[in-house]
């Protein structure tokens, strides 16, 4: 509980605009409240109100500045800080996520969590630990575990609670102030040194021996493998042991790091359906994701995008192909098509496949994060023409990222333009595809952004359709990426005639 008293109670108002409705939960040194917004009707948010010793104000001040500046899909909005003297409270607004917490989960499940989820939920911790790690000031989390992962209705995965989150500082040896929670806390947040990127490892490493051991362990210790739950993919053991080490310098040394280790493993993927486990394996190595971007409305994107996918498949690689909108409504008109559904009604599975490309309509970011942990050797990702954070972030950590735009003299400037907006990000990775441009305007743009990655994309009426022009685009675009084995496919379009 809060050491000292909380001053709010139901009514009371704070910041002169957020209503307490109720307590959501309570610490050593702080309440978090669920409030309305006066000025924003209807809209709720989570107030935390933290006692702060006056010596450390300042301090206080800046890390929540530095949280204020943090967006990411994973992590709860922080959208106002203000302080109240006389108590020595301060007060974080940020957003109200609906939903439970793990811990609470787990006790749901009596320690139990279903083994398919628990690599997803591993990726989508290193998804957001990556983010913060990779700031241009780092920031460390410093208390990963199972209160502070809440999960919603979706089942899709947020961080909470950044009451001990600080910037990393290279010029300090040890921390000032020694905070975590015992069992998931690193060793050296004891007092053995300062934090770092690999102490937020340690306790994910801790969090997966937790889940992994039905809520029994997160602490390596003397037999604990025997209570590693049997159908775990064993794969995983080294990889928590490893995460676990005393010393920093023998664990994984980045979130990256640790994606890699998981994507790499052949244990990791499941077979697909008629394929051996042992068959499955020998061909994986590493799922690799291609994001489609349109430039503006009606530049091809999803044309594009079906292209490429069925260019891959039919060089032998498993591909699923994912429309990364929860209200486009391309593939939904494909499926009814496939399946022969009446039209408006929607089918019950958001899953479905021509000519071996599995197609995922109405995408959530959890999702695909779950699809890296399987057999697909490529996914592809529809982005469509929308710009908003979650798939420019999508776009911007693809393998292989594609912008769509126009090569029309009055259009190429939108093509420009996004390059422009995002010059803050490293572009080497990406192509430019230009549908119907001539060489001229090949010519001219690659001149103009510098980059030698821009292809003129020839009439293909049929994006499903095996087409010798496209291919040799197609063919230079993922030159010395794939192998060449070639599987014979036929035509969607003529199938249906």
């Amino acid at each position: 509980m809060m050491n000292q008293p909380s001053r709010l109670e139901f009514g009371s108002i704070v910041g002169e605009r957020y209503r307490i409705i109720r307590t959501l939960g309570s610490g050593g040194m702080s309440r978090v409240f669920m409030a309305e917004d006066l000025k924003l009707p209807g809209k709720h948010w989570a107030v935390k109100e933290s006692i702060a010793d006056p010596k450390i104000m300042k301090i206080v001040r800046t890390e929540a500045e530095m949280l204020i500046s943090l967006s990411h899909p994973r992590l709860p909005r922080i959208v106002d800080f203000f302080e109240y003297p006389p108590s020595g409270a301060v007060y974080l607004v940020m957003d109200y996520i609906e939903g439970i917490t793990l811990e609470a989960y787990m006790r749901g499940y009596q320690g139990y969590i279903p083994q398919e989820q628990i690599i997803p939920l591993a990726l989508q911790v290193l998804d957001v630990l990556d983010y913060l790690h990779t700031r241009q000031l780092p920031v460390i989390y410093r208390d990963l575990k199972p209160a502070n992962i809440m999960l919603t209705p979706e089942m899709e995965f947020k961080l909470i609670d950044f009451g001990i989150a600080r910037s990393y500082k290279s010029e300090l040896d040890q921390d000032t102030i020694k905070l975590g929670t015992v069992g998931f806390a690193s060793p050296e947040q004891y007092g053995t040194g300062q934090t770092d990127a690999r102490s937020d490892l340690y306790s994910l490493g801790a969090l997966l021996l937790y889940l992994c051991t039905g809520g029994k362990y997160s602490e390596w210790t003397a037999g604990v493998e025997g209570y590693i739950r049997g159908e775990l993919p064993r794969h995983l053991i080294p990889i928590i042991r490893k995460l676990l080490r005393h010393h920093p310098e023998e664990r994984f040394q980045s979130a990256e790091e640790v994606i890699g280790e998981l994507r790499r493993s052949a244990d990791f993927q499941s077979a697909q359906p008629g394929k051996s486990m042992s068959n499955a394996s020998m061909d994986y190595a590493g799922t690799r994701v291609v994001a489609v971007l349109g430039v503006s409305s009606g530049s091809g994107a999803t044309h594009t995008a079906i292209a490429v996918s069925h260019y891959l498949a039919r060089r032998a690689h498993s591909v699923a192909l994912v429309e990364l909108h929860s209200t486009a409504k391309a593939f939904a008109r494909l499926q009814e098509v496939v399946e022969g559904i009446p039209v408006g009604q929607a089918s019950s599975s958001r899953r479905f496949e021509v000519d071996g490309v599995h197609y995922w309509r109405q995408t959530s970011r959890a999702d695909v994060i779950s699809l890296l942990g399987g057999s697909y050797r490529f996914i592809v990702l529809d982005l469509g023409n929308g710009q908003d954070n979650e798939r420019l972030e999508e776009f911007l950590r693809a393998d292989y990222p594609l912008v769509v735009g126009s090569g029309a003299e009055w259009r190429v400037q939108d093509i420009t333009g996004l390059a422009r907006s995002l010059q803050r990000h490293p572009q080497h990775k990406w192509n430019y595809c230009l549908p119907l441009a001539s060489s001229e305007a090949v010519r001219r743009l690659r001149k103009e952004l510098e980059h030698d990655k821009v292809f003129a994309l020839p009439f293909h009426s049929d994006p499903f359709e095996q087409d010798d022009e496209i291919d040799q685009v197609l063919d230079e675009l993922f030159r010395g990426v794939i192998t060449d084995t070639r599987k014979k496919r036929f035509g969607f379009l003529k199938r249906q005639h």
